[in-house]
């Protein structure tokens, strides 16, 4: 387990406040602003309106992050790891059914994570639009908005390699200062009106949402749910920082974000008669003193950016579970730094990249954004809640008070979920979409394999044991040409015997392969972050060699390096036959070539599948195919490496016979 989730530290409270808050972090940015907007501007508000909005703010953080998230939900991890799919590693022995809502919450939150850094920087941006300094206007249309958002977005995804724990040092005493700012400017505003503070009574959130001084009714909670977002984030990067320093950090920033909800909401009720002069809104820079105004524009942006980090550090983990899960395929993962939760994904980097700035091209506005914004991340919640609810099963907690758990949580979050569905004609389509897709990728890729697995051949694998002799005869049989000196199988072999019978076709069967040696490669990746062990099996041969490579997640997988090693070693003892080169010019070399072999999949027209199994295997296949090259997750690029295509045989394939027939006579035909 990581050691971050046993102890806390001041310095571990430092980063989890740098990298795990930032998206609940800059909630004060449009939270208020959309509530007055939607309401029809602040010339339409009253007391009653704030007092209630704030307590419906107080209350859904309160028990949808509070108690739900940091109290529950974070005794829930698994080795330290957080979120919804680590939450179904937990719990999935329980039921097959709940994968469906694994796959549709993990699809969820990748999808709002695309809108998180769009449109908590784009907000803060357009707090400096039409602001003078002396005669120059620096942004004086949302174009520059757009353009400035888009060069801040592109740094940001930039500098994701040097990995969390950089980031967070770095972004942990500049958040700390965000939301101390945030709790003084709240107290200073709210200084004004203490009696602001009877907005604690949850009386008042019930009775707004059926008071006519709320024009839009039950629908203000999808403005309400912008406050809590990040909660799912929060869930989600426990395995950078540990639980421990996420409850010892979360009461101060519940504390000043409360401040500054209550502060805006003394500014509104002090200020009713205020008309922005270019069309612009926003509370949360009105309440700040002019003079610290650019500080506070500043200031936000950087949060902003924080804000985007947690869902993007957060997103490449729920792909790294994914994968493991087998929900995705294999990717090529980065550890930045010595701790194993901490991860870099370049391709998923890259494509949450593109889809973000495509998403500022096209909302254009914060204000647009807010409309798609927290639509998918309520599903997600509620996908959660069902699994926490089994996760509690699985602890032994009584069934009633699992069953209380479930229906008040499920009731909160589908009411979230309603008053977010009204926005989709406005947005909400475009989250929706991007969750479609990947949804859709997920289950063709985990349905594909169940159905592969289930179809595939009862003799799929083989003992490697039992081909020894055969292979060493190869080796040996002169009437073929040599192949390679070292031919090299990445192979899991499992039990230290059983291969599958795809790997021994493509020697035996398609062409004999003859070589000096056959090495069989597994690569086991350990906790620990620097490990370099290796162990061998030969079976009483020195041809055919199982090699078991146990490395650290740090470790570069160069399997071609430690192998050149391993294949030294054992020519030095003897376990393996002396491989003298001829021509080199490395003189006293006595480790031959290699060729490296990696298997894919292709499926046989032989394949017995039909309809919606066919085209689900199909699918998985070509996903295969266009995902990572394979290579790359051995550090196989620059070796001389084959990929070989092999056919697959699902179900049992009729036998096909034809009848021979005699040749026609055509001696007696007309000329």
């Amino acid at each position: 387990m990581n050691t971050k989730s046993k102890r806390m530290s001041a310095a571990g409270l430092l980063i989890a406040i740098g990298i795990v808050y930032g998206d609940i972090g800059t909630s004060p940015l449009y939270v208020m602003k959309s509530i007055v907007t939607e309401n029809g501007g602040i010339a339409n508000v009253n007391r009653e309106l704030i007092v209630g909005s704030i307590s419906l703010i107080l209350w859904t953080v309160t028990l949808l992050t509070t108690v739900k998230y940091v109290m529950i939900a974070l005794k829930a991890t698994n080795h330290g790891e957080g979120g919804i799919f680590s939450l179904y590693a937990l719990v999935r022995k329980r039921a097959k059914w709940l994968v469906i809502p694994a796959l549709i919450g993990g699809a969820a939150l990748l999808a709002d994570g695309t809108l998180t850094p769009a449109v908590t920087v784009t907000t803060s941006i357009e707090g400096l639009k039409n602001m003078r300094f002396g005669d120059v206007i620096p942004v004086p249309s949302q174009e520059v908005v757009i353009m400035i958002t888009i060069i801040i977005l592109v740094i940001l995804f930039s500098i994701q390699r040097m990995g969390t724990s950089v980031i967070g040092k770095a972004f942990g005493p500049i958040m700390l200062v965000w939301f101390t700012f945030l709790g003084v400017v709240g107290i200073a505003n709210l200084s004004h009106d203490w009696s602001l503070l009877e907005a604690i009574n949850p009386i008042y959130a019930i009775r707004i949402l059926f008071s006519p001084a709320n024009k839009v009714g039950i629908l203000i909670l999808g403005s309400v749910f912008l406050a809590t977002t990040g909660a799912e984030a929060l869930y989600s990067d426990v395995g950078h920082v540990g639980k421990a320093n996420i409850i010892g950090s979360w009461p101060y920033v519940f504390v000043c974000l409360s401040l500054n909800y209550l502060g805006q909401g003394a500014w509104i009720l002090h200020n009713a008669s205020y008309h922005a002069g270019n069309g612009d809104f926003n509370p949360f820079f009105e309440v700040v003193p002019s003079n610290l105004r650019l500080f506070a524009i500043a200031l936000a942006t950087i949060a902003a950016i924080i804000a985007s980090q947690a869902l993007i550090t957060g997103s490449f983990t729920l792909v790294a579970e994914a994968s493991s899960l087998k929900f995705l395929p294999r990717m090529n993962i980065i550890y930045p730094s010595t701790e194993k939760g901490q991860i870099y994904i370049p391709s998923i980097n890259k494509m949450i990249c593109v889809v973000t700035v495509a998403i500022v091209f096209l909302f254009r506005t914060s204000h647009h954004m807010e409309a798609a914004y927290g639509l998918a991340i309520t599903v997600t919640m509620l996908m959660t809640t069902i699994l926490l609810f089994e996760y509690l099963g699985k602890k032994g907690k009584p069934l009633y008070l699992r069953l209380i758990f479930l229906i008040a949580f499920a009731f909160i979050e589908g009411m979230f979920l309603i008053s977010s569905l009204t926005k989709f004609l406005h947005g909400g389509y475009v989250t929706v979409l991007i969750a479609g897709f990947i949804l859709a990728i997920m289950y063709v890729w985990f349905y594909g394999n169940k159905i592969r697995d289930k179809r595939e051949s009862r003799n799929a694998y083989v003992r490697l044991d039992e081909y020894t002799d055969m292979l060493t005869n190869l080796s040996h049989d002169e009437d073929y040409p040599t192949y390679a000196t070292n031919l090299v199988y990445m192979a899991n072999v499992k039990y230290n015997k059983f291969i599958k019978r795809e790997i021994l076709y493509s020697i035996l069967d398609k062409r004999p392969k003859r070589a000096k040696a056959y090495w069989f490669v597994t690569v086991n990746v350990t906790d620990e972050p620097y490990t370099a062990e290796y162990a061998v099996n030969t079976y009483g041969t020195k041809n055919v060699i199982n090699v078991q490579l146990y490395l650290g997640f740090r470790k570069q997988t160069s399997v071609n390096v430690y192998l050149r090693q391993i294949v030294h070693e054992l020519i030095a003892d003897g376990t393996i036959e002396p491989q003298p080169q001829k021509y080199t010019t490395t003189p006293g070399r006595d480790v031959g070539d290699f060729s490296f072999v990696i298997v894919n999949d292709v499926i046989s027209p032989q394949t017995q599948l039909v309809g919606y199994e066919k085209w689900l295997v199909e699918a998985r296949v070509r996903l295969q195919n266009l995902s990572s090259n394979p290579a790359s997750w051995f550090g196989l690029e620059y070796a001389d490496t084959v990929i070989e295509r092999v056919p697959l045989i699902l179900g049992r394939p009729n036998p096909s016979y034809i009848k021979r027939i005699k040749p026609k006579d055509y001696s007696n035909a007309k000329k």
